[in-house]
Parts: C-alpha cells; sequence; structure tokens
C-alpha cells in the first residue's frame, strides 16, 4: 500500500497581511510550509510528498524545501478546489493507493492525526478530521438573529482530510467537467459525488493560520512547545583572537568587511564565527574547534567558517536541543564594524535557525591598550545559551 500526502499551498494568505504568503512565514526560524513536509515526511507510512505552489512563490519555496528531498512542486490554480485537481493530477505518473490531502497553513499536525486518518481508510474511502461544534449556532443574514441551528451532529472540519486515491480523483474530474467550482474542501467533493467519507477525532491545536493575529499566536505557541521540551539551559563561552596581515578585507559572522588589511588563519580566519562556534561546543560537553577542525588538515584551507558554526549548531540539534540565545562582542580598532551588524545578524540567523532578535552582536575598542589597541589584530568573545531535552 501506498499513501502519498499531497500539500496545498498555492493560497495568497491575503488575510495575513505582510510582505509574503502565510504558507512562507518563519517559525522557529524554519518556514510554516517546512514545518508541514517535515511533519508527514517523519510519518513511517507516507511514502511521497507532493507540493502545490502558486508561480510566484518558486523563491519562497526553493527557500524553504532547501536539502529535502521533494518532487518537482505543481502550478496550482484559481483556487482551492482547482489546485488539489492538479495535484492530484500530479501524482498520476505513479498513482499511490490513498492520498492525504493537508493546507500548507496547518504546521500543527500530529503524528497521532496522520494515523487516525490513514487508519480510517482501511474501511472508508475517506476520512476527515474534525471537532464538534461545541457553540450555539445562529443564522444572521444582515447582522440581526433570524435563526438558532441545532449543533448536535455537526462537525468543523480539519486537514489531513485522507481518500482512496482513483476515488477522489474521479470525484475531482467529474465536479470539474459538471463547471462546479465552488467546494471549499475535497471531503466536500466526495460526498458530493457520493463517497462514504468517516469522521475521525480532529485536535484543536491543528488550526489553519489565516490572520495577522493567527501567526503571531502560532509563534508563542512554538516558542512554548519548544522551551517545554527543552528545559535543561546552559551558558557556554567562546573566544577568538587573528591576527591582521597583508589584505584588502576582513570575513566576520561571514560578512566580507573591506579593510586596508586581512586576518591571518588555516580558514577564512572569521574570529567571531570561531569563538561562537567554541560557545555552542562547550555547551555540549565537546571538544573545541581546533579538535573537530584541525589546522594541519589541509581540507579546513581557506575554507568558510560557516561549515564549522552549522556543525556545532547540528550537534546540538541531534541532541533535541536548540540555540536561544548568542551574543558576541567584537574587539578592534578598525575596521569599523556597525555598518555591517545588520547582514552579520541575518547571517547567523539563518545558520542557526533562529530569529534575528536572538543575536547580539557588539563591537568596541580596547581603547588603544594591548594588541587590538596597536592594531595588530582583533579578538571574539561569544556567549551562547542553548536548551536541551
Amino acid at each position: 500500500m501506498s499513501i502519498a500526502a499531497l500539500i496545498l499551498a498555492a493560497g495568497s494568505g491575503s488575510r495575513a497581511g505582510g510582505v509574503l504568503p502565510k504558507q512562507y512565514y518563519e517559525l522557529g526560524g524554519r518556514s510554516i510550509l517546512r514545518h508541514v513536509l517535515e511533519a508527514f515526511a517523519a510519518h513511517p507510512k507516507v511514502d511521497r510528498l507532493q507540493v502545490v505552489i502558486s508561480e510566484n512563490d518558486q523563491e519562497y519555496y526553493a527557500a524553504a524545501v532547501r536539502g529535502l528531498d521533494l518532487a518537482a512542486p505543481v502550478p496550482g490554480g484559481a483556487s482551492r478546489q482547482e489546485s488539489g485537481r492538479l495535484g492530484l493530477e500530479a501524482l498520476r505518473r505513479k498513482p499511490p493507493r490513498q492520498v492525504l490531502i493537508h493546507d500548507a497553513a496547518r504546521p500543527f499536525i500530529s503524528m497521532g492525526l496522520i494515523d487516525r486518518v490513514i487508519g480510517a481508510l482501511d474501511s472508508h474511502e475517506g476520512a476527515v478530521p474534525a471537532l464538534p461544534v461545541i457553540d450555539t449556532l445562529k443564522r444572521a443574514p444582515d447582522g440581526i438573529i433570524a435563526q438558532t441551528i441545532s449543533r448536535e451532529g455537526l462537525w468543523t472540519a480539519q486537514t489531513p482530510q485522507g481518500f482512496r486515491y482513483d476515488l477522489i480523483c474521479q470525484a475531482h474530474e467529474r465536479a470539474a467537467a459538471s463547471g462546479l467550482t465552488h467546494f471549499t474542501d475535497d471531503a466536500s467533493i466526495a460526498e458530493w459525488a457520493g463517497m462514504k467519507v468517516a469522521v475521525v477525532p480532529g485536535e484543536p491545536q491543528n488550526l489553519k493560520l489565516t490572520t495577522a493575529s493567527d501567526l503571531k499566536s502560532a509563534e508563542e505557541r512554538y516558542a512554548g512547545d519548544i522551551y517545554r521540551r527543552c528545559p535543561d539551559i546552559r551558558v557556554s563561552q567562546g573566544f577568538d583572537v587573528h591576527a591582521f596581515e597583508p589584505g584588502d578585507h576582513v570575513v566576520l559572522c561571514g560578512v566580507r568587511i573591506p579593510h586596508e588589511r586581512g586576518l591571518k588563519g588555516h580558514s577564512d580566519a572569521d574570529a567571531a564565527m570561531h569563538a561562537l562556534t567554541d560557545a555552542l561546543l562547550g555547551s555540549i560537553g565537546e571538544a573545541d574547534i581546533g579538535t573537530h577542525f584541525p589546522p594541519s588538515d589541509m581540507r579546513w584551507r581557506n575554507a568558510e567558517s560557516s561549515l564549522f558554526l552549522r556543525h556545532a549548531s547540528s550537534l546540538i540539534e541531534g541532541r533535541g536541543g536548540m540555540v536561544a540565545h548568542v551574543d558576541l562582542t567584537i574587539v578592534c580598532e578598525a575596521p569599523k564594524i556597525a555598518p555591517y551588524v545588520p547582514a552579520m545578524r541575518q547571517n547567523l540567523a539563518g545558520l542557526l535557525g533562529i530569529d534575528g532578535s536572538r543575536i547580539a552582536i557588539k563591537a568596541t575598542t580596547s581603547e588603544g591598550l594591548g594588541f587590538t589597541g596597536r592594531n595588530e589584530g582583533l579578538m571574539a568573545w561569544a556567549t551562547a545559551t542553548v536548551r536541551l531535552p
């Protein structure tokens, strides 16, 4: 039995406001879409992932899925219904037995919810997670209550909605051929086509993010989930120093800064990243950067220090942890660091997968004292706060 997950991410997300579609907003340094994709990719019964996107979002999509092994995305249509049909058609080259269709704006999908939908497909043609309506319903077409509607037997539908692939494809094709375009989810198309669709228990946290307020609540919830999962707080320090040598620039936090001299080192001599790498390694009791990347190894000759920082970060991630905050201080008489701090912060945020507000970068002088005061080199101090399970 093969099961494909079809992720619908072609919407504009206009109700959320902002400059990009909501599925590409970040939660904890990763896009909402990526959270969804990683959840389905981690499920042992899901064999394939297919994403439907807007043709205008190619760059956003490429950044969101970098590093994931996925089939090429499918351009969506003018409506959710049409996007769903186009996504189903893309799976025809190797048709699955069952398909799970999920909104990209629902990032808090659990393994248990996916299990329930898949399990219901053993004995039903379709399955939809849903929550019973608990509020009293009023019909008020002109703002004046005209009718109270019984909530008995009423449910609010969620995704992923699961179906036998051949039957939902046929239902979509029939609806399109009949000129019907009003369906707002796949279960309503299945119902119209006469399919028997079961309801399975949904989850309150499986919310569809629609408005700017939803996005803010999602950020708060995601941060809270991480902190509850990672109560072990560790603070560690790192230090590095490099001398100046002939050159025309220095590299700090991966940013090239013009200068009348360069920094001497085996790699790119990025003292700030080296100090931060040591701080991260220290937080998990690992050896220093020189042990992991010895200067005697020519593989690291002129290497970008982002390799070292990502290695340290991946060791923390491998233990189920996260980088919560970093604080860097760079000491030198020149060059001027302040104009480059925003780019440095942005670069570190991308490498560490954290928000830029969790990164502090400061520059100071040593008031003419010591080797930095004599303009012989620069040094960097780093403090990292790491959370572990």
